[in-house]
Formats: structure tokens, sequence, C-alpha cells
């Protein structure tokens, strides 16, 4: 790893953790002696990057401190490029042409020494599974989640039978094969999971969501490891 990509990382660890990073897990996550981490973080101060603390404290940056645009590394780049080519393959229309629009952009930004990265399309997502259609703009569902606001819809589950509820979205889970709304039931007075393709009909309501979005994604983590069909 070059030593600019090295200092980045740095930057990105930091500006990851709430509490100082002592220098020797730095050292440890980065693979590079402490004589080496004390030299970078000297660098990033003399830079003017805002680090404070000192060897055998620990190291943090101050709040509010941000990297010129784009400044990214190839592994950064390569990564944010490939998530964006598989939601822009598996992803509803409106986050599709989304995911499209951010890779024009990034192509339009970045430093001429990464366009190739860009360009030779070394990584790409590949799917052999159907795309998920819904009979509803999903796009609406992300606005309403968002926004924090109560959704209505109409729902077919496996065995043919309709039942109109009230749900809390707290998330959608993009799957290979299906798109799964998880959320608070009103009716079940329990948290389900709703399959998109099976949803008939959709509504937003005009009254919020009484509970934060953590507090309900942190009870449903305590009860489900991973959403069920």
């Amino acid at each position: 790893m070059r030593r600019t990509e090295r200092l980045f990382q740095i930057i990105q660890i930091l500006r990851a953790k709430r509490k100082p990073v002592v220098g020797r897990e730095l050292a440890e996550e980065l693979g590079i002696s402490l004589r080496s981490l004390y030299r970078d973080m000297a660098e990033l101060i003399a830079q003017r990057v805002p680090v404070r603390g000192e060897a055998g404290t620990g190291y943090v940056l101050d709040d509010g401190y941000d990297m010129p645009p784009l400044m990214l590394t190839p592994d950064e780049l390569e990564a944010a490029v490939l998530g964006a080519a598989w939601v822009a393959l598996r992803g509803d229309p409106a986050l599709a042409r989304g995911a499209r629009d951010l890779i024009a952009k990034i192509a339009q930004s970045v430093p001429e020494p990464l366009r190739p990265v860009l360009l030779d399309a070394n990584l790409q997502p590949i799917s052999m599974q159907p795309i998920v259609r819904e009979t509803f703009d999903v796009g609406i569902l992300r606005r309403a989640l968002r926004d924090r606001f109560k959704v209505t819809i109409t729902y077919k589950d496996g065995d043919e039978r309709f039942s109109r509820r009230t749900i809390w979205p707290i998330f959608i889970a993009y799957m290979e094969e299906v798109r799964i709304i998880v959320a608070w039931c009103e009716l079940r007075q329990d948290f389900r999971h709703f399959r998109t393709d099976r949803v008939d009909a959709l509504d937003v309501g005009a009254d919020k969501i009484p509970e934060r979005q953590a507090i309900l994604l942190k009870r449903w983590k305590a009860i489900h490891h991973r959403p069920k069909v």
C-alpha cells in the first residue's frame, strides 16, 4: 500500500471510531510497525489534519473534518462502483437509475490516474436469478422510510390469501431473489417480513411512526437474526 493511500485509510479508521484509538491497534489494522505509524501521524498533523492525541494515549479525529471529495483509493473506488453496479442490476427502477447516475458522476470526478479502474471494469456483478418486479413504486416506500411514515399495504401470502395491514417499515432487505420489507405490523402487534412482489397495493399514510427507527431496529435484531420469507 502506498503511503498516500495509507494516510487516507488512517483518516477513514479514525472517522469511524467514537473513542480514541491507540497506536498499537492502528498499526495492527494497517499491517505496519508502530514506528511507521508514528511517522504517518506526524505527517497527517503536518498536513493540518485535525488529529489529536499522542503515542500511548490514543488518537482521535476532530468532528466536522472531511476529506476532499472523491479522494479514493483503487480499492475504495472498485468497492463503490461494484456496489453501484449491483444496485443498477438488482434495484428498483428509481434506485437503479440513481446507481447508474452515481457511476457516471464518479467517472467524471475521479482523478485521471484512477479512471482506468472504471473503464477496465475488472469487477462485475452477475446474477442468474430473475429480477423481482413489484406492482407498486418502491421509490414511494423508500421515501416513506426516510420520512418515517406509516404505510398501509394489501398483501398476498403464500396461500394466495389477501389481507390489509398498516405497518411501520424499518428497512428494506435487498436479497438476490427477493426484496423484503421488515416492519412492525399493527394487526399482528409483532414484527413481520413482507415480500415486495406479494404487495398488491401500497399507500403512505399521514401518521408518523411513533417509535424511533433505531429502537425498532434494535428490538427486531434481538428477536430475528435474519428475515424469514
